[in-house]
């Protein structure tokens, strides 16, 4: 019975994993999960980053602030009705949001430039292990100064509102549950 059920088992592993291999011949070859994506432009940037760092947009770089209760300038402007901002809370979000999307977008195009670089230091082959943790470095700065960015304009936009719009804004993007 023991061998039975090895059997079975084997079977049913072989049936469940068939994109995993193909055979060619007498030889398996394994797929890649990156299979379509040595075609881009910047290896390690999909088209939607692309835009979404042009645009400057958030990306969930403020994640932590905003699942943490800490409202993102872009939604509360949004949200303005509804959140009852006064005229001065509403004209320093669009001061807040301002600075955080300028920034944002010239991080997003240096992060840009910084991938291409680290793409083409990788497509050129001859590179040293210095050269590669320079690049690295570089682009990982880039992204830690756009998170920074990001949360910052969280942090300020939560010293402007009051608990009441706070809570709305919460319940508005649907984190907490009116009852």
């Amino acid at each position: 019975m023991k061998r039975l059920e090895c059997l079975i088992l084997a079977g049913v592993l072989f049936v469940s994993f068939p994109a995993f291999a193909q055979h060619d011949g007498n030889r398996a070859q394994l797929h890649s999960q990156y299979v379509g994506m040595e075609t881009r432009a910047i290896k390690a940037l999909s088209p939607q980053q692309i835009e979404g760092y042009e645009a400057g947009e958030g990306m969930g770089f403020a994640m932590a602030a905003e699942l943490n209760g800490l409202p993102g300038p872009r939604h509360v402007l949004d949200m303005a009705d509804q959140l009852e901002l006064s005229e001065e809370q509403r004209q320093r979000a669009d001061q807040i949001f301002q600075v955080m999307h300028t920034r944002a977008v010239a991080l997003g195009e240096e992060l840009i430039q910084a991938e291409a670089r680290l793409d083409s230091l990788c497509a050129g082959g001859n590179l040293t292990g210095e050269q590669l943790a320079a690049a690295i470095d570089r682009a990982e700065q880039l992204k830690s100064k756009l998170r920074y960015t990001h949360m910052v304009a969280h942090v300020e936009m939560n010293q402007i509102l009051s608990s009441k719009q706070k809570f709305e804004y919460s319940r508005l993007r649907g984190y907490t549950r009116h009852e």
